[in-house]
């Protein structure tokens, strides 16, 4: 990373290339916060296991609403890490590395989305102690999955996943094969469902739900 505290890269590709290393290189600590796992690439492969690491992660309910996330997060915990589920909305999606190396996911763009690397010590023990404090009061796996009630189905999993990514409507309909009108009315049906003011409040209502796949 040369001598720079901060610098910005494009896409996953790009952070890969330039920033690849430095998660490659974890020794004690691996913190990440998401929406959704699809936030970072090749994220089951950023963790460095061993008797005295912690990896927790931090995600929102979305997360659990697809099945193949569900699946790995299990491995993640049968592996040793730690994963909790926050109701509250992230300020920014997040990965710290050895409380060292700082990652920040920002929004999509047309060349993929944006992500600000730091080494600036003060912006991460910042961030650090807030995602201790959301870590507090957040929910452990197993136990925010023991809710029972309704389940979703496919059709308003693919939705839910859709608003999850942050896609504009018109990129997540073509995404799904939809027109943007069927879109719309499908994440207005869902709202209803989930008894949702809001699309943001969606996701945390169906984070509520036992999803079929969970144990």
């Amino acid at each position: 990373m040369r001598n720079e505290q901060i610098f910005s890269v494009h896409g996953d590709a790009e952070l890969l290339t330039r920033a690849g290393h430095l998660l490659e290189s974890a020794r004690t600590e691996f913190l990440c916060a998401a929406r959704t796992l699809t936030t970072w690439p090749r994220p089951e492969t950023w963790t460095t296991p061993g008797p005295d690491f912690t990896t927790r992660k931090l995600l929102t309910p979305a997360a659990l609403a697809d099945e193949a996330t569900r699946e790995h997060l299990r491995l993640v915990l049968d592996g040793g890490a730690q994963v909790r589920i926050t109701d509250a909305e992230l300020p920014h999606e997040t990965i710290i590395i050895d409380r060292r190396v700082m990652i920040l996911a920002g929004r999509e763009a047309p060349t993929g989305r944006e992500f600000s690397v730091t080494t600036a010590k003060t912006m991460i023990d910042g961030v650090h102690s807030l995602f201790d404090a959301m870590w507090d009061r957040s929910a452990d796996y197993d136990a925010y999955l023991a809710t029972d009630t309704p389940q979703l189905t496919p059709d308003a999993r693919r939705i839910l996943e859709a608003l999850s990514t942050g896609r504009t409507d018109d990129s997540a309909a073509r995404h799904l094969g939809l027109s943007l009108r069927t879109y719309r009315r499908r994440v207005a049906d869902l709202m209803v469902t989930l008894q949702a003011a809001s699309r943001f409040q969606a996701g945390l209502r169906a984070g509520e739900m036992r999803l079929p796949g969970t144990r």
